[in-house]
């Protein structure tokens, strides 16, 4: 059996304004109609004796990440949130315990949730390889073959070739990890035919990873180990124990594991692979026109070459650029030179310093129970497009600082107003005044929709008081997790 453990910590910043905090990178749709996440999953359709995923991500992305693999048939078999981050050999040691939980002992393929495999069969087929390599009790890492001199990546140095039943299987010992180099450097390395990018993707048995990590890293397992012990689980969700997952140190599977082992081989991959870790590198997997240029979304171009442009809600005219990026969003448009894409990074710093909303929200949040979406905000007011799923339901709550007023304009909605339950469908409307316990549902088969008009001192989403929530959220949470009604 083969668990994949899918990783998907991380906000991807350097894709901003798409990718943000609460909605990073691996939950976007950036080179199908599926998303990151989701392409991750279905890619392994090849591998045979392959398990339900394990998903790690943290306490914000849990119904996310929920949504989007039960939304294609693939619903993870346990979502490991972490309360703090801590790398990624800690979340690969929880997701080892916790598939070895039921006395089984699996091979676990772990992939990151952000990456791009445009030759999946190939994937396929070199996972395949590296399962024998993996219940012999080898650690597999998977190194790309480079196609240029790449300065943004780690390599991976091989060593000598191995050889199974007489013959040469594709796998190499593992002489040295790099870390990334200057371009001098890594044109050195691709010249010489020995190193591989290190794309972060690894293959061995869950016992084997927690041996090792018990001979090289005690102290990551040992704290892993308390954090599971202690997690609070609702259905598939584990909370990990934020004091005990906080002391692991934070270290990386290179680090604490692969750079130590006798037992590392790398199987050289080459299947069209990108981390899309920056807009150059979503140009280079993207369809280019003749003119070179990637155009999502509604463009007009003249005399424009060698760019990347995107446009989500309006449409966006060029003329006469080259070697651009242009991203526009609900409330942001970034404008970039496609030779300082990794510099996006410090406009997304800039934001969190000035703590705007920029760096982590997008204009339209999505919930458990659906999504709301900002349209005007001042001092002491503010109004939302607020939509809720058929059956979903908000938590029964209150506001200290705030008044709300909701008008339907589509579907039903049920409210439950202090002692009173109100019915109300299109074009009617309802008060709830400062102070009083409240609850929205939608009994429809529809989307409900509504506009609502905040009123108060304070509008923060943290002015929540819940009494009872149906996905075992609590008031601790509402910095995150908090609804917007």
């Amino acid at each position: 059996m083969i668990v994949p453990v899918i990783l998907s910590g991380g906000s991807g910043s350097r894709l901003w304004p798409l990718s943000r905090e609460l909605f990073p990178k691996q939950f976007l749709s950036l080179v199908n109609d599926k998303t990151m996440l989701q392409n991750t999953v279905t890619r392994l359709s090849g591998v045979d004796g392959l398990a339900a995923p394990v998903v790690v991500c943290n306490e914000a992305h849990r119904f996310i990440v929920s949504d989007q693999l039960g939304g294609i048939g693939h619903p993870p078999s346990a979502i490991l949130l972490e309360p703090i981050g801590r790398n990624t050999a800690p979340a690969v040691a929880v997701a080892a315990l916790q598939a070895m939980a039921e006395g089984h002992d699996p091979v676990l393929l772990v992939l990151p949730a952000d990456h791009v495999i445009l030759n999946e069969t190939a994937l396929c087929s070199v996972v395949e390889t590296g399962k024998w390599f993996a219940r012999e009790g080898k650690l597999i890492t998977f190194g790309v073959v480079p196609t240029g001199p790449e300065t943004g990546y780690g390599y991976i140095k091989r060593g000598c070739g191995v050889n199974r039943l007489g013959q040469v299987v594709g796998a190499f010992s593992v002489e040295q990890f790099e870390e990334k180099p200057d371009l001098s450097t890594a044109q050195r390395y691709v010249a010489s035919d020995s190193y591989y990018w290190n794309s972060g993707m690894f293959m061995f048995l869950a016992s084997r990873f927690v041996e090792e990590l018990e001979r090289y890293a005690p102290e990551i397992i040992s704290a892993c180990r308390l954090a599971l012990a202690s997690a609070k689980r609702v259905g598939t969700a584990v909370h990990l124990d934020q004091e005990a997952f906080a002391s692991s140190p934070s270290d990386s599977i290179d680090y604490a594991v692969m750079e130590k082992t006798a037992d590392a081989l790398v199987l050289p991959l080459e299947a069209g692979w990108s981390d899309v870790g920056s807009w150059s590198a979503l140009w280079d997997v993207g369809q280019r026109t003749d003119e070179r240029n990637v155009l999502t979304g509604d463009i007009l171009v003249k005399d424009v070459s060698n760019s990347y442009l995107y446009a989500e809600n309006r449409m966006v005219a060029a003329v006469g650029v080259e070697n651009l990026i242009v991203v526009e969003t609900a409330d942001a448009v970034l404008v970039c030179s496609k030779d300082r894409v990794q510099d996006v990074k410090g406009i997304v710093d800039n934001l969190r310093k000035n703590k705007r909303d920029e760096a982590v929200l997008h204009r339209r949040v999505y919930r458990p129970w659906g999504a709301y979406e900002s349209i005007d905000r001042e001092d002491r007011f503010q109004v939302k497009r607020i939509t809720v799923n058929p059956g979903a339901s908000l938590s029964s709550q209150m506001h200290h600082h705030r008044a709300e007023h909701w008008i339907v304009v589509k579907g039903t909605a049920k409210i439950t107003h202090g002692n009173e339950i109100l019915i109300l469908s299109e074009n009617q409307s309802t008060y709830i005044p400062l102070g009083v316990v409240h609850r929205l549902e939608n009994p429809g088969k529809i989307p409900l929709e509504l506009i609502e008009v905040q009123s108060g001192s304070y509008l923060g989403e943290d002015d929540i008081v819940r009494f009872d929530d149906v996905y075992g959220r609590t008031t601790k949470t509402e910095k995150t997790e908090g609804d917007c009604p």
